[in-house]
């Protein structure tokens, strides 16, 4: 098929894009939607990918023209300007998970590093992993067969060089953990106790009990905090990246963030920085995500010109602790979903509806072992058919020493509630879990903003494709925060910082001015937006989708965010000003709208994104989702920068 790139006012007019081999396919026009860059026709998802990033910023990696001050010393934490409001560090890291506190402990060996994190550094999704990681172990095991396994369940969309990539590299990084000190449960061999979960053909999940994530977090805070090279910023809010043009490359130098301790903003200038801020679980009512996962990274980078690939495949994991199930209900509603963690099923649960009848079979050969997106849309269509309310999980018909010592977390939550798991069937419903999707990277983890690096969650490497398989994501984190090492060390040690550059960009403003009354009625309307928010998303962008009501949520989004900004700026808020809440709130907005966008853009029903008017995959669709650059002309708040885009 011929490229489908049309010229308008003399720049490149880009949408909503699929894109694959040698050309872009089936372009979806965004009125309004233009991008200042050069003509670039190579682009496909891995090897093609770190080239395309590289021409398209057209010689992104050469150092950029700022060179007022160069020095070959790195600076340390103490250099900061002398009001305390700038500081400068060789690295900033956007998030503490673990893609941003491996990628922290390495280059801490060549600079000075800065973590920035939204609240306690333990507090991200990682932390509340509990299955446990994914690696080729045991000798019956194989890296095709994990290679198979990813990309069946990605529904054939992952990049196969990225797959194989992950999955070879994977074990060493698994090494590498235990090394520094991570305990990983063991059977009586004396071996790495392998757990098997959905989608996988072999037992090759590596885990603690139920509660790896927080493990591998532990492991990896103790040697941050031990380590005196990086400084870690808690309860630190990153507001947006503070980007400048050089010709025509976007070039990170660092990024504004909001102390909600002290209400101060902090100015971070970096050499090169690392977006690794997890996802975006908080645009639906119900997620297994922490309070902080409010998409902020994704709505930084679009807002900072980045590109952004894949945002339709949402990750619904299907099963979540439903509370109404339990015969003690939780006194409150709870900030983020119980998550039964898939090794449940792997490990023999059968899932029953509420009159005990077994379902999955009859969806899937694979029954419960069968891929999320699978079960997810199984147990939805079990509930709409039934009217009910939540789904049954049942493990009881193993032993009991088993399921507590596998499942000690799970059993626990469960038995302050009233049930036992050893004897009664878990009540479980979907919850939004992962985003597939995320700001486009290269194979060492690169963007097409020069000095802007990415890992984890936010970044879309291509290692997932249409459906993330179970326990890849903190493998994906480990092999791309290693990745993306050197790299970063030779842009740090290429880079020429400007002493003044924290004056390119006009400082955000704490709304102090608008008196505490205007600002309760602004924080309690955006609570209010948010919730509204989160329901139109669930109900028309949820599991199951059509074209009718993708485009009904895209009129009431946009009418909903109309409403929120006007009342801000008639409550006399500024574009500069920022607050937490309304911070978030900017961001669950422009992520949602990449969310609906990508959605309406794919006319066929592939992994995690179902529409009911085309329910069949499309082979001549298999390609990634790509929406390119904003201009800096998009009339809404959200997706905007606070500051206008200076010259280098």
């Amino acid at each position: 098929m011929a490229a489908s790139i049309a010229y308008v006012g003399g720049h490149l007019q880009y949408g909503v894009n699929f894109c694959k081999g040698q050309s872009y396919k089936q372009a979806v026009w965004v009125p309004g939607v233009t991008f200042n860059g050069c003509l670039q026709r190579e682009l496909s998802w891995s090897c093609e990918v770190s080239k395309f990033l590289q021409i398209h910023r057209c010689n992104l990696f050469r150092s950029p023209s700022i060179k007022i001050l160069k020095s070959s010393r790195t600076f340390t934490t103490s250099a900061y300007l002398r009001d305390g409001s700038t500081k400068y560090f060789d690295f900033a890291v956007i998030g503490s998970g673990v893609a941003g506190l491996r990628y922290a402990l390495e280059v801490a060996k060549h600079g000075s590093v800065a973590v920035i994190t939204k609240a306690e550094p333990h507090e991200s999704n990682t932390n509340y992993a509990q299955g446990g990681v994914s690696a080729v172990l045991c000798p019956s095991d194989s890296i095709e067969s994990h290679m198979r396994d990813t990309i069946v369940a990605g529904a054939y969309l992952c990049d196969e060089e990225t797959v194989k990539i992950v999955c070879t590299e994977g074990p060493d990084r698994i090494r590498e953990l235990i090394a520094m000190g991570a305990s990983f449960d063991h059977g009586e061999d004396g071996n790495l106790h392998l757990a098997r979960e959905g989608g996988h053909s072999h037992h090759r999940i590596v885990h603690a009990a139920d509660m790896t994530g927080r493990e591998i977090e532990r492991a990896l805070l103790e040697a941050v905090i031990n380590d005196p090279n990086i400084s870690v910023f808690k309860h630190h809010f990153a507001i947006d990246l503070l980007t400048c043009q050089n010709g025509l490359d976007t070039v990170c130098h660092g990024v504004d963030a909001l102390n909600t301790e002290t209400q101060e903003v902090v100015r971070f200038i970096s050499k090169v920085t690392l977006l690794a801020s997890g996802g975006a679980g908080h645009i639906y009512p119900s997620t297994t995500n922490p309070l902080v996962a409010t998409g902020d990274g994704m709505a930084m980078a679009h807002r900072a010109q980045a590109v952004i690939s894949n945002m339709e495949f949402v990750q619904f994991h299907p099963t979540a602790l439903a509370d109404e199930g339990l015969p003690i209900k939780p006194k409150k509603t709870r900030e983020n979903a119980f998550l039964i963690t898939e090794a449940v099923r792997g490990d023999g649960g059968i899932l029953y509806n509420l009159s005990m009848e077994r379902f999955m079979t009859l969806y899937d050969g694979r029954a419960e072992l069968a891929p999320r997106d699978v079960v997810a849309r199984s147990i939805d269509d079990q509930l709409k058919k039934r009217n009910e309310k939540y789904v049954l999980l049942d493990i009881s018909h193993k032993l009991r020493e088993k399921i507590l010592s596998h499942f000690p977390n799970i059993a626990n939550e469960c038995l302050l509630h009233g049930l036992d798991i050893t004897r009664q069937p878990i009540p479980v419903v979907p919850a939004a879990h992962y985003m597939c999707g995320g700001v486009r990277a290269g194979l060492q983890g690169e963007t097409n903003v020069h000095g802007l690096y990415v890992a984890g969650e936010v970044a879309c490497t291509g290692l997932h494709g249409a459906n993330r398989l179970a326990s890849n994501s903190l493998l994906e984190a480990l092999v791309f925060a290693q990745r993306t090492v050197q790299p970063s060390i030779d842009d740090m040690k290429n880079s020429s910082l400007d002493l003044r550059a924290s004056n390119l960009w006009a400082r955000p403003l704490v709304p102090k001015s608008l008196g505490s009354d205007v600002m309760h009625r602004i924080l309690r309307t955006t609570k209010e937006v948010r919730k509204e928010l989160q329901s139109v998303m669930w109900k028309y962008v949820g599991i199951v989708r059509s074209t009718t009501r993708l485009q009904e949520a895209e009129q009431k989004i946009s009418k909903l965010e109309a409403k929120w900004e006007t009342y801000l700026f008639e409550h006399g808020w500024q574009q500069t000003m920022v607050a937490h809440e309304a911070c978030e709130m900017r961001n669950l907005f422009c992520c949602a709208k990449l969310v609906l966008s990508s959605a309406l853009a794919r006319h066929e029903s592939r992994g995690l994104h179902y529409m009911i008017d085309f329910p069949h995959l499309e082979e001549s669709k298999r390609l990634p989702t790509v929406i390119f650059p904003n201009s800096h002309t998009m009339s809404t708040w959200s997706s905007r920068q606070l500051h206008q885009n200076s010259t280098c």
